[in-house]
């Protein structure tokens, strides 16, 4: 029982985090284009649900969004926030 709960959280995380890649290039398409876009909420509830080192990767693979400070520091900061619920988890179950 353990071991299939890791592998859905892995398979989870994997998922998220393409799931946040992807939002970015798709996000920068529609900006190209000039037409509708993903919201910016969207773009941070992929983080915010575990995705948020696949949305650090889109903003510096695709440079997009990086010159608004809010996803500069607010996806990092996501990502330092989620590290340290796991690492304290990890501690907590152990």
């Amino acid at each position: 029982m353990k071991e299939l709960l890791i592998i859905l959280g892995i398979v989870y995380l994997v998922a998220i985090n393409l799931a946040g890649f992807f939002s970015m290039l798709r996000d920068k398409k529609l900006a190209q284009k000039k037409e509708w876009r993903v919201k910016e909420s969207t773009l941070f509830l992929f983080a915010i649900l575990g995705g948020s080192i696949g949305s650090i990767a889109g903003m510096w693979c695709f440079r997009h969004k990086t010159k608004h400070w809010y996803f500069v520091i607010g996806m990092p900061a996501i990502l330092l926030l989620q590290i340290g619920i796991a690492v304290a988890l990890y501690v907590c179950l152990k």
